[in-house]
């Protein structure tokens, strides 16, 4: 197995842009969050709050009718767009031009919904980031694979890796069919775990930040914000991708001594968020 590459502070200090004292939000960047359906907004909610506190100009969120007021109410700072089913995501129709795109945290996988993300995949060229139950969907339909621009980043967990590459006997295989699928699909993939590892065609990387306080709900679908919020700042998919996973680790080695490994949760991550980027101002 290829020896992976450490991600180091110094690394990610050489990619880190500091945010420009005359900057406003018409130039940091435009990013949309595509997530939700009925008991599953706080996905939307916990992913498009990662997204703004990450650094974009502007977030706005597409969801089902029935998580409109809970965003709304929740996250004032981020503007609300909904699909005309009450319950999931039956449509995907943007009247806006975003940077940067993440799709999947708690979308479920209702046929509608299916159909949606298909017709999505094949006219969008924007930057994406694609999550939990959209690489379910996309697993189910390996056909669609061919649809996905090049530089397009995956976050699976083991067993949403597993649907999409096909099970394993050992480590090694694990990556030998990692990195096979991102050449030959020209995608980056996040395999999150203890520790994440980024997989770029033949290249290997491992985050060296987080801790156990990280297996907890909600924590991919903040890491998908984080993520797409950077790509649409216009860091480079795999600058967005290194500089996301090394930051969401660090905000856990950050409250740790606060929270302890069983009271750390997803929207700790988000809290901390503040504190882990001014570790590399």
């Amino acid at each position: 197995m290829k020896i992976p590459i450490s991600i180091t502070k110094a690394d990610i200090q050489q990619i880190y842009k500091p945010i420009n004292s005359k900057t406003h939000k018409g130039i940091q960047g435009h990013a949309a969050i595509i997530s939700g359906s009925y008991g599953k907004i706080g996905a939307a909610v916990l992913a498009s709050k990662a997204c703004i506190k990450s650094g974009c100009g502007l977030v706005t969120t597409h969801i089902p009718k029935c998580g409109y007021e809970i965003l709304q109410s929740t996250i004032p700072e981020v503007m609300v767009v909904t699909t005309t089913h009450e319950k999931y995501i039956s449509e995907i129709i943007f009247d806006i031009k975003p940077q940067a795109i993440g799709i999947g945290p708690g979308i479920g996988q209702e046929p509608n919904t299916q159909k949606a993300f298909f017709e999505f995949l094949k006219t969008n060229k924007t930057p994406l980031v694609i999550d939990a139950d959209a690489l379910n969907i996309l697993s189910q339909n390996k056909a669609w694979y061919d649809l996905l621009q090049p530089d397009t980043i995956l976050t699976p967990h083991p067993k949403e890796l597993e649907r999409l590459i096909g099970n394993w006997t050992s480590d090694s295989k694990k990556f030998e069919k990692t990195i096979e699928f991102s050449k030959q699909y020209k995608v980056i993939i996040v395999i999150k775990g203890a520790p994440t590892h980024i997989v770029n065609g033949e290249s290997i990387y491992q985050n060296t930040t987080g801790n156990a306080a990280l297996a907890t709900a909600g924590s991919g679908d903040v890491l998908t914000g984080i993520i797409t919020s950077l790509l649409a700042q216009g860091y480079l998919p795999i600058q967005a991708t290194q500089l996301g996973v090394y930051i969401h680790g660090l905000t856990a080695d950050i409250a740790l001594p606060e929270t302890g490994y069983q009271s750390f949760i997803a929207s700790d991550i988000i809290t901390n968020l503040g504190k882990a980027f001014l570790t590399l101002d």
